[in-house]
Protein backbone atom coordinates (compact mmCIF):
# COMPACT_ATOMS: atom_id res chain seq x y z
CA UNK A 1 0.00 0.00 0.00
CA UNK A 2 1.20 3.59 -1.14
CA UNK A 3 2.17 6.28 1.52
CA UNK A 4 0.26 9.60 0.81
CA UNK A 5 2.45 12.36 -0.69
CA UNK A 6 -0.52 15.12 0.00
CA UNK A 7 1.39 18.10 1.90
CA UNK A 8 -2.37 19.26 2.16
CA UNK A 9 -2.40 18.10 5.73
CA UNK A 10 -1.64 20.04 8.74
CA UNK A 11 1.69 19.86 10.03
CA UNK A 12 0.70 20.45 13.99
CA UNK A 13 4.08 19.67 15.23
CA UNK A 14 6.52 21.46 13.87
CA UNK A 15 10.36 20.57 14.00
CA UNK A 16 13.46 20.46 12.62
CA UNK A 17 13.54 24.42 12.34
CA UNK A 18 15.90 26.78 13.21
CA UNK A 19 15.28 27.20 16.82
CA UNK A 20 13.76 24.58 19.39
CA UNK A 21 9.98 25.39 20.24
CA UNK A 22 7.45 23.75 22.73
CA UNK A 23 4.08 23.47 21.23
CA UNK A 24 1.37 22.25 22.99
CA UNK A 25 -0.66 18.88 22.39
CA UNK A 26 -2.90 18.93 20.02
CA UNK A 27 -4.13 14.87 20.41
CA UNK A 28 -5.79 13.41 23.11
CA UNK A 29 -3.66 10.68 24.85
CA UNK A 30 -6.63 8.26 25.62
CA UNK A 31 -8.12 8.17 22.37
CA UNK A 32 -11.33 5.06 22.56
CA UNK A 33 -14.10 6.49 24.78
CA UNK A 34 -15.06 6.47 28.61
CA UNK A 35 -16.15 3.01 29.58
CA UNK A 36 -15.07 0.99 26.21
CA UNK A 37 -14.15 -2.60 27.23
CA UNK A 38 -10.72 -3.80 27.09
CA UNK A 39 -7.44 -5.23 29.26
CA UNK A 40 -6.75 -1.64 30.99
CA UNK A 41 -9.55 -0.49 33.93
CA UNK A 42 -10.60 2.64 33.56
CA UNK A 43 -8.52 4.03 36.69
CA UNK A 44 -5.30 2.43 34.71
CA UNK A 45 -6.46 4.93 31.60
CA UNK A 46 -6.94 7.44 33.91
CA UNK A 47 -3.23 7.27 34.88
CA UNK A 48 -1.81 6.50 31.60
CA UNK A 49 -4.05 10.02 30.09
CA UNK A 50 -2.04 11.68 32.85
CA UNK A 51 1.12 10.73 33.40
CA UNK A 52 1.65 9.28 29.96
CA UNK A 53 2.73 5.15 31.03
CA UNK A 54 1.49 2.84 32.79
CA UNK A 55 3.61 -0.25 34.20
CA UNK A 56 2.18 -3.96 34.09
CA UNK A 57 3.68 -5.95 36.55
CA UNK A 58 3.29 -9.28 34.64
CA UNK A 59 2.38 -8.86 31.23
CA UNK A 60 3.60 -12.68 30.48
CA UNK A 61 4.54 -15.31 32.10
CA UNK A 62 7.44 -16.79 33.37
CA UNK A 63 7.26 -19.39 30.72
CA UNK A 64 6.36 -17.17 27.78
CA UNK A 65 9.52 -15.46 29.05
CA UNK A 66 11.77 -18.19 28.45
CA UNK A 67 10.04 -19.12 25.04
CA UNK A 68 10.64 -15.34 23.73
CA UNK A 69 14.35 -15.41 25.32
CA UNK A 70 15.08 -18.53 23.67
CA UNK A 71 13.59 -17.22 20.29
CA UNK A 72 15.76 -13.74 20.67
CA UNK A 73 19.40 -16.31 21.50
CA UNK A 74 18.00 -17.68 18.27
CA UNK A 75 17.67 -14.86 16.20
CA UNK A 76 21.07 -13.08 17.33
CA UNK A 77 23.13 -17.06 16.88
CA UNK A 78 21.62 -16.42 12.82
CA UNK A 79 24.74 -14.53 11.09
CA UNK A 80 22.25 -13.53 8.60
CA UNK A 81 20.27 -11.91 10.72
CA UNK A 82 23.49 -10.30 12.54
CA UNK A 83 24.33 -9.29 8.71
CA UNK A 84 21.03 -7.87 7.60
CA UNK A 85 20.30 -4.03 7.68
CA UNK A 86 17.87 -4.81 10.54
CA UNK A 87 20.16 -5.48 13.02
CA UNK A 88 21.62 -2.63 14.08
CA UNK A 89 25.42 -3.48 15.81
CA UNK A 90 26.86 -0.92 18.29
CA UNK A 91 29.98 0.09 17.04
CA UNK A 92 32.80 0.14 20.27
CA UNK A 93 31.62 -3.71 21.31
CA UNK A 94 30.19 -5.00 18.27
CA UNK A 95 27.66 -6.29 20.27
CA UNK A 96 23.99 -6.67 18.41
CA UNK A 97 22.18 -3.60 19.46
CA UNK A 98 18.71 -3.93 18.52
CA UNK A 99 17.42 -6.59 15.97
CA UNK A 100 13.92 -4.36 14.00
CA UNK A 101 10.85 -5.76 12.56
CA UNK A 102 10.84 -8.96 14.32
CA UNK A 103 7.28 -9.46 14.08
CA UNK A 104 7.93 -9.88 10.14
CA UNK A 105 11.03 -12.36 10.87
CA UNK A 106 9.65 -14.59 13.50
CA UNK A 107 6.49 -15.91 14.13
CA UNK A 108 6.94 -16.61 17.92
CA UNK A 109 7.13 -12.56 18.08
CA UNK A 110 4.09 -12.41 15.60
CA UNK A 111 2.00 -13.92 17.78
CA UNK A 112 3.19 -11.90 20.88
CA UNK A 113 2.20 -8.84 18.44
CA UNK A 114 -1.25 -9.95 17.87
CA UNK A 115 -1.90 -11.30 21.40
CA UNK A 116 -5.14 -10.44 22.69
CA UNK A 117 -3.40 -8.81 26.42
CA UNK A 118 -0.98 -6.91 24.02
CA UNK A 119 -3.19 -5.83 21.35
CA UNK A 120 -6.33 -5.03 22.34
CA UNK A 121 -4.27 -3.13 25.18
CA UNK A 122 -3.07 -0.65 21.91
CA UNK A 123 -6.60 -0.99 20.76
CA UNK A 124 -8.53 0.59 23.95
CA UNK A 125 -5.83 3.19 24.11
CA UNK A 126 -5.98 4.25 20.60
CA UNK A 127 -9.34 3.83 19.92
CA UNK A 128 -9.45 1.96 16.82
CA UNK A 129 -8.18 -0.91 15.34
CA UNK A 130 -4.02 -1.08 15.40
CA UNK A 131 -1.15 -2.20 13.00
CA UNK A 132 2.77 -2.83 14.19
CA UNK A 133 4.79 0.42 13.02
CA UNK A 134 7.62 -0.70 14.61
CA UNK A 135 8.92 -3.84 16.45
CA UNK A 136 12.59 -4.57 17.73
CA UNK A 137 14.76 -6.56 20.32
CA UNK A 138 16.56 -4.06 22.15
CA UNK A 139 19.51 -5.59 24.09
CA UNK A 140 21.83 -3.84 26.39
CA UNK A 141 24.66 -6.48 27.34
CA UNK A 142 26.78 -6.04 30.34
CA UNK A 143 30.32 -4.24 30.73
CA UNK A 144 29.42 -0.85 29.11
CA UNK A 145 26.24 -1.38 26.72
CA UNK A 146 25.21 2.16 25.25
CA UNK A 147 21.98 3.82 26.45
CA UNK A 148 20.01 6.14 24.22
CA UNK A 149 19.88 9.74 24.98
CA UNK A 150 16.36 11.57 25.87
CA UNK A 151 14.14 11.96 23.16
CA UNK A 152 10.50 12.04 21.95
CA UNK A 153 10.08 8.86 19.40
CA UNK A 154 7.07 11.06 18.10
CA UNK A 155 9.65 13.81 16.80
CA UNK A 156 11.08 11.38 15.13
CA UNK A 157 8.01 9.11 13.96
CA UNK A 158 6.60 12.81 12.62
CA UNK A 159 9.95 14.37 10.90
CA UNK A 160 10.77 11.12 9.00
CA UNK A 161 8.26 9.02 9.06
CA UNK A 162 5.33 11.20 8.52
CA UNK A 163 2.76 10.25 10.95
CA UNK A 164 0.66 13.46 11.35
CA UNK A 165 -0.86 12.67 14.88
CA UNK A 166 0.29 11.66 18.43
CA UNK A 167 -2.18 8.03 18.04
CA UNK A 168 0.40 5.69 19.06
CA UNK A 169 1.42 3.91 21.60
CA UNK A 170 4.51 1.75 22.79
CA UNK A 171 5.03 -1.08 24.79
CA UNK A 172 8.77 -2.79 26.23
CA UNK A 173 8.55 -6.36 27.52
CA UNK A 174 10.96 -7.20 29.78
CA UNK A 175 12.93 -10.52 28.76
CA UNK A 176 15.63 -9.93 31.67
CA UNK A 177 15.35 -8.27 34.97
CA UNK A 178 15.55 -4.40 34.85
CA UNK A 179 17.17 -3.01 37.30
CA UNK A 180 18.01 0.47 38.75
CA UNK A 181 21.45 -0.37 37.71
CA UNK A 182 21.25 -2.29 34.62
CA UNK A 183 20.35 1.03 31.94
CA UNK A 184 16.76 1.02 32.84
CA UNK A 185 14.05 3.31 30.74
CA UNK A 186 13.61 6.67 32.10
CA UNK A 187 10.28 8.50 31.50
CA UNK A 188 9.78 12.44 32.79
CA UNK A 189 6.02 12.16 33.47
CA UNK A 190 3.35 14.29 31.94
CA UNK A 191 5.79 15.32 29.41
CA UNK A 192 3.31 13.81 26.65
CA UNK A 193 1.58 17.21 27.09
CA UNK A 194 4.19 19.08 25.88
CA UNK A 195 5.48 18.44 21.83
CA UNK A 196 9.45 19.64 21.48
CA UNK A 197 9.97 20.61 18.24
CA UNK A 198 13.60 20.50 17.99
CA UNK A 199 16.65 22.42 15.84
CA UNK A 200 18.24 21.43 12.87
CA UNK A 201 17.98 20.04 9.56
CA UNK A 202 17.33 16.36 8.94
CA UNK A 203 20.35 14.75 7.37
CA UNK A 204 19.73 12.31 4.23
CA UNK A 205 19.53 8.75 5.02
CA UNK A 206 20.10 10.17 8.95
CA UNK A 207 18.46 6.63 10.28
CA UNK A 208 21.67 5.18 9.65
CA UNK A 209 23.37 7.15 12.03
CA UNK A 210 20.75 7.93 14.54
CA UNK A 211 19.78 4.10 15.83
CA UNK A 212 22.79 4.01 16.91
CA UNK A 213 23.79 7.34 18.04
CA UNK A 214 20.93 9.84 18.00
CA UNK A 215 21.81 13.74 16.87
CA UNK A 216 19.21 14.82 14.82
CA UNK A 217 16.01 15.46 16.33
CA UNK A 218 18.20 15.67 20.54
CA UNK A 219 16.57 18.22 22.58
CA UNK A 220 19.32 20.77 24.36
CA UNK A 221 19.82 20.66 27.50
CA UNK A 222 18.17 23.56 28.34
CA UNK A 223 14.80 21.94 27.15
CA UNK A 224 15.39 18.67 29.26
CA UNK A 225 16.24 20.86 31.89
CA UNK A 226 12.38 22.45 31.75
CA UNK A 227 11.04 19.20 31.01
CA UNK A 228 12.83 17.55 34.25
CA UNK A 229 12.04 20.52 36.35
CA UNK A 230 8.25 20.69 35.56
CA UNK A 231 7.44 16.80 35.26
CA UNK A 232 10.31 15.25 37.73
CA UNK A 233 11.85 11.39 35.93
CA UNK A 234 10.56 8.15 36.64
CA UNK A 235 13.35 4.89 36.22
CA UNK A 236 11.17 1.59 35.41
CA UNK A 237 12.30 -1.38 36.90
CA UNK A 238 10.92 -4.87 37.33
CA UNK A 239 11.03 -8.36 36.62
CA UNK A 240 11.13 -10.50 33.16
CA UNK A 241 7.63 -10.45 31.98
CA UNK A 242 6.68 -6.82 33.47
CA UNK A 243 5.96 -4.25 31.12
CA UNK A 244 5.66 -0.37 30.45
CA UNK A 245 3.40 1.22 28.35
CA UNK A 246 4.32 4.67 27.17
CA UNK A 247 2.74 7.32 24.87
CA UNK A 248 4.41 8.13 21.81
CA UNK A 249 5.23 11.87 22.87
CA UNK A 250 6.88 11.11 26.55
CA UNK A 251 10.29 12.26 26.65
CA UNK A 252 12.08 8.85 27.76
CA UNK A 253 15.73 7.44 27.31
CA UNK A 254 18.18 5.25 29.14
CA UNK A 255 21.44 4.71 30.62
CA UNK A 256 24.45 2.81 29.96
CA UNK A 257 24.91 -0.67 31.32
CA UNK A 258 28.31 -1.21 32.66
CA UNK A 259 27.19 -3.86 35.27
CA UNK A 260 27.45 -7.79 35.06
CA UNK A 261 23.69 -8.27 34.03
CA UNK A 262 22.34 -8.16 30.68
CA UNK A 263 18.63 -6.01 30.08
CA UNK A 264 16.43 -7.03 26.88
CA UNK A 265 13.45 -5.96 26.03
CA UNK A 266 10.66 -6.53 23.26
CA UNK A 267 9.62 -3.48 21.77
CA UNK A 268 5.97 -3.13 20.15
CA UNK A 269 4.88 -0.39 18.33
CA UNK A 270 1.05 0.14 17.49
CA UNK A 271 -0.50 3.10 15.26
CA UNK A 272 -3.59 3.36 14.63
CA UNK A 273 -5.22 2.35 11.16
CA UNK A 274 -6.76 5.83 11.10
CA UNK A 275 -3.01 7.76 11.58
CA UNK A 276 -1.29 6.43 8.52
CA UNK A 277 1.91 8.48 7.42
CA UNK A 278 2.18 10.90 4.86
CA UNK A 279 5.13 12.46 3.39
CA UNK A 280 7.87 13.25 6.12
CA UNK A 281 7.60 16.13 7.56
CA UNK A 282 11.09 17.22 8.25
CA UNK A 283 13.07 14.68 6.19
CA UNK A 284 14.13 14.42 3.16
CA UNK A 285 13.19 10.33 2.50
CA UNK A 286 11.33 7.90 4.08
CA UNK A 287 13.22 5.48 6.58
CA UNK A 288 13.21 2.46 5.27
CA UNK A 289 10.24 -0.30 6.00
CA UNK A 290 11.58 -2.37 8.29
CA UNK A 291 12.26 0.65 10.83
CA UNK A 292 9.18 2.39 9.84
CA UNK A 293 5.60 -0.33 8.55
CA UNK A 294 4.03 0.43 5.05
CA UNK A 295 1.65 -2.64 5.72
CA UNK A 296 -1.21 -1.21 7.31
CA UNK A 297 -2.91 -4.27 7.82
CA UNK A 298 -4.85 -4.38 11.64
CA UNK A 299 -3.09 -7.11 13.68
CA UNK A 300 -5.68 -9.95 15.36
Amino acid sequence: MSIASDRTVTDLYPTRGAAEAFIGRKDPVVWSEPGTPGPFWARELEQFDRDGFLPVEQLITPAEVETYRTEMDRLLADPAVRADDRSIVERKSGSVRSVFEVHRISEVFAELAADPRIADRARQILGSDVYVHQSRINLKPGFGATGFYWHSDFETWHAEDGLPHMRTVSVSIALTPNYATNGGLMIMPGSHRTFLGCAGETPEDNYKRSLQMQVAGTPSDEALSKFASACGIRLFTGEAGSATWFDCNAMHGSGDNITPYPRSNVFLVFNSVENRPVAPFAAPVRRPSYIASRDFTPVG
